[in-house]
């Protein structure tokens, strides 16, 4: 191997390493995804069924099975904690950046390679998506899958690339859905008729042995699900969760036509002045086929997504691989020896380290500002939550971003991906726990108590499915009635019959009901 490959590859291993796996295990399940993803595979084991996930004994229909299997197969080897139900997602994110390096190796040059993939193993949207027990990290893996096998094909019309973006696409309905051809699909379509080449994408598309893998691999679960659940998990997964999503607000995840527009500079931090190079690049970039193929990938995402009733964050990530390799791209265009470029490029994670330091100080006035209500309950106390030296971490990240503005011997790409691996390692040492503590410190704690507690077990006017998993019990979610077990809000109290508290704690009480008389 030479030694560039060799130095190459070290530095993605640390990249990696930082990013995805430092720590991870180091805050509670954040509620209500991390959580709800955790337990429907925590109680595949109670079932003893692993076919149908369910969250607190209802079926869950939000998402398909893959993620589960293998949080499964984790829980297996390293028990129930929050790395193992982490591990899997870390694991697809650092394949999702392997294959990057590789695909723009391939397509490109071993230098754009590197710094394409170390920028996205450390951009913070999906470092923030790699550390979660959710399915996003591994979908994004089989999406690029599909997107880079899909442009190789349309390079070398090679048969294996055919099956690669197939197989790919299968894993990631497995995975999520009808997104997972979707992306591939739209862009592909779009690209290749722009190119001429539709009979070629038709031949692909409809080529049999990968029409059996497509089908093939998703395929059994659904069936065997349909024959669990019925026309629940039609109405529930396909209606529901997919196209009330898109045509309708979900949960309240609803935003502005632009909304992904400022998403998408901050999932890219600390890299948003490249980015937006890029975009002023785009007139020169689309006439070659991969930068034709790259702005239509992040372009279709941002485009549906915009025009979709539910908007979360993360949706984006299904193309910000195809925008960081473009910001990789414009990354040297940008002047590191003239100041001006420098404190623009720099700008960025100068503001983000800077608005984080002060937190712990500026949590006490923030308390005293807010309404009464769950989250200024969730506040007090929380500045003792933030480990020691976070102040001081933080801002001598800031104190460096302003440094490097000036310090024009060392290249701004090398600026950049230093500042985005040293705050990855703040995030994941100090920021992230911190967060923990405070958003699901007392819920965490409130389980603890609980595990060694007879039941009956309710969770009642409240959705924290983390408790379920740190606590080891299937919640009723009913009405309390004499001698429960009751996890609550704490405002709740009052409503409850005669009762003892066990835990009063931030905004949440875990309380244990008289016996009946």
């Amino acid at each position: 191997m030479p030694q560039q490959l060799i130095l190459h590859y070290a530095l993605l291993f640390l990249a990696v390493g930082i990013s995805f796996f430092l720590n991870l295990g180091g805050a509670p399940l954040f509620d209500l995804d991390e959580g709800a993803f955790s337990e429907a595979t925590r109680e595949m084991f109670v079932r003893g069924e692993f076919i149908s996930p369910f969250v607190n004994g209802l079926p869950r229909f939000d998402k398909p099975v893959l993620i589960h299997w293998l949080q499964a197969a984790s829980m297996s080897l390293f028990g129930v904690n929050s790395f193992a139900f982490r591990l899997p997602s870390a694991l697809a994110a650092s394949g999702w950046v392997l294959l990057t390096y590789m695909f723009v190796s391939r397509v490109i040059d071993r230098e754009t390679a590197l710094r394409a993939a170390l920028m996205l193993g450390s951009a913070l949207g999906i470092v923030i998506i790699g550390r979660a027990a959710t399915a996003d990290a591994l979908l994004n893996l089989w999406l690029v899958a599909a997107m880079f096998g899909m442009y190789l094909y349309f390079l070398e019309r090679k048969k294996r690339w055919i099956l690669l973006t197939h197989a790919a696409m299968g894993l990631g309905f497995l995975t999520k859905g009808p997104v997972a051809l979707l992306v591939p699909g739209a862009v592909g379509l779009i690209f290749f008729a722009m190119q001429r080449e539709l009979p070629a994408l038709m031949r692909a598309a409809f080529y049999p042995p990968g029409l059996i893998l497509l089908i093939g691999i998703p395929l059994p679960w659904y069936i065997l699900q349909f024959q669990a659940q019925g026309m629940a998990f039609i109405d529930g997964f396909f209606g529901t969760h997919n196209v009330e999503r898109f045509s309708g607000s979900m949960e309240g995840h609803a935003g502005s036509l632009f909304y992904y527009l400022p998403i998408a500079l901050l999932l890219a931090l600390p890299f948003a002045t490249p980015l937006l190079r890029a975009a002023r690049e785009l007139p020169r970039q689309i006439k070659s086929p991969l930068g034709l193929y790259l702005w239509l990938w992040f372009g279709f995402v941002l485009v549906f997504f915009s025009l979709s009733g539910t908007k979360l964050p993360h949706y984006l990530n299904y193309g910000m691989t195809a925008a960081l390799i473009l910001a990789a791209l414009a990354l040297p265009l940008l002047k590191s020896e003239k100041l001006g470029s420098r404190a623009l490029a720099l700008l960025p994670p100068l503001l983000f380290f800077g608005l984080l330091a002060p937190l712990p100080c500026l949590l006490p006035e923030i308390i005293t500002r807010m309404p009464e209500n769950d989250a200024r309950a969730l506040l007090i106390g929380a500045v003792d939550l933030f480990p020691t030296g976070y102040f001081t971490v933080f801002f001598l990240l800031a104190v460096t971003s302003l440094a490097l503005m000036f310090v024009r011997s060392l290249s701004l790409g090398r600026s950049l991906l230093g500042l985005a691996l040293a705050g990855n390692l703040a995030l994941a040492l100090l920021f992230l726990p911190a967060l923990g503590a405070i958003q699901q410190g007392p819920i965490a704690h409130a389980a603890q108590i609980a595990q060694e507690l007879p039941g009956p077990y309710v969770m009642w006017r409240v959705n924290t499915p983390s408790y379920s998993v740190h606590s080891g019990h299937v919640q009723d979610l009913r009405e309390p009635r004499a001698g429960d077990l009751v996890f609550t809000r704490s405002k709740e109290i009052s409503a409850l019959p005669p009762h003892t508290v066990l835990m009063n704690e931030r905004g949440y009480s875990l309380i244990r009901l008289n016996p009946a008389e």
